[in-house]
């Protein structure tokens, strides 16, 4: 075990010293390809056929899909490349250089998710090729952490693979059958400015606004009357006022006025229908005022995710943690892998807690029982026809 764990900390090492951080910002963004590099590198090394697949137009985004074995059915193991954006001057260490204290391994992407790709490797390791009459198929993603667009384009290629699949995104070891949706939304106000002393002057697009957030903040208790989930520790939808800004001085009347908002819907809820939903509300807000409105999406939406809770990746999850199946609030990666045909399961070391946070670690010892867990699924669903 102590080689094991040796290897598992050079190799997370090394990708944790390479900045994959994804964002909306253009000025923050990063590409990808030297992570996609590497881990093509080594799962070409264990006998894998690897793929690089660019992701979207612009260059510097890359999915990797590595295969072992060909065929249909197999299993799946899929994670994202990328990090969020990080605050350095928070950090006790260099976020970029893993450190190890308190049966921990420190650094930006540890837990979330970086090191799934060790654990993946080292589980593979255990295995004789021989044995494995399924395929196993690794995906590598970009842009999880904003647009999604690394699953996305997966999907739209339509070359689907596996039977079922896991996602090692940090859980605490908890497996995760279903989570919500999620639609960020920008809406945009735009009136006439003029002098505050006389109203007429005008058209003050902030008043528009307060109609619009008192109009979204009913519909948000009409969602929550309508829709109800009690698996979900929120049961039900949520609506976040997330941003506002409008004018540029107390004695002008407010020309226009912006808003952010996270909208998180239930598995069941379609989140296109919400949308025009929530645009009917919002244009209806300000009808007859004489306001412009525009709104629009930040990012595309992420639909809900849900897995049969008798399925056989669930049912094998729960077996091999000792822990019932729960939900989760945050999006991954999983409506996309549902979407081609593969039945996921959500499980992996670390939490969401110590995700997207300064001095961000995984447990060492969640690592070595993450790697008993991909293990069997290796051998659960290639190893058996």
């Amino acid at each position: 075990m102590d080689t094991v764990l040796h290897t598992i900390k050079q190799q997370l090492s090394t990708l944790v010293a390479i900045p994959s951080v994804s964002s909306v910002n253009p000025a923050i963004d990063m590409d990808n390809r030297p992570v996609i590099h590497e881990l093509a590198a080594w799962l070409g090394d264990a006998g894998f056929a690897t793929e690089m697949q660019n992701v979207g137009e612009a260059d510097g985004k890359l999915n990797l899909i590595a295969t072992l074995g060909d065929g249909p059915g197999g299993l799946v193991l899929s994670g994202h490349t990328d990090t969020v954006p990080y605050n350095g001057e928070l950090w006790t260490n260099d976020p970029f250089e893993m450190t190890e204290r308190n049966g921990r391994f420190y650094g930006l992407g540890t837990a979330d998710m970086k090191c799934f790709f060790p654990i993946v490797l080292a589980a593979l390791g255990r295995i004789e090729r021989r044995s494995l009459r399924l395929p196993l198929t690794v995906y590598a993603t970009a842009d999880e952490e904003s647009s999604m667009s690394g699953a996305r384009r997966l999907s739209a290629t339509g070359r689907h693979r596996g039977a079922r699949g896991l996602i090692g995104e940090p859980t605490s070891l908890i497996p995760v059958y279903k989570h919500k949706g999620i639609a960020m939304i920008g809406i945009e106000v735009t009136g006439d400015s003029g002098h505050s002393s006389d109203p007429s002057l005008g058209n003050n697009a902030l008043d528009g606004m307060m109609c619009i957030v008192q109009a979204l903040s009913e519909w948000r208790e009409m969602l929550a009357h309508k829709h109800c989930d009690p698996a979900f520790k929120v049961a039900v939808p949520t609506l976040n006022f997330g941003y506002i800004h409008g004018g540029d001085n107390p004695n002008r009347i407010c020309g226009s006025c912006e808003l952010h908002i996270d909208l998180r819907v239930l598995p069941g809820m379609d989140i296109a229908m919400t949308y025009a939903d929530l645009t009917e509300v919002v244009e209806d807000a300000v009808a007859s005022s004489g306001l412009m409105v525009e709104v629009r999406e930040l990012m595309q939406g992420v639909e809900a995710f849900e897995a049969p809770r008798a399925g056989p990746a669930v049912a094998l999850a729960e077996s091999l943690t000792g822990v019932g199946a729960g939900t989760t609030a945050f999006a991954t990666e999983a409506p996309f892998l549902n979407q081609m045909g593969i039945e996921t399961v959500i499980l992996g070391p670390g939490h969401v807690a110590q995700a997207h946070q300064p001095d961000e670690y995984v447990e060492i010892a969640g690592i070595l029982k993450m790697v008993d867990i991909v293990e069997a699924f290796i051998r659960n669903f290639c190893c058996h026809d």
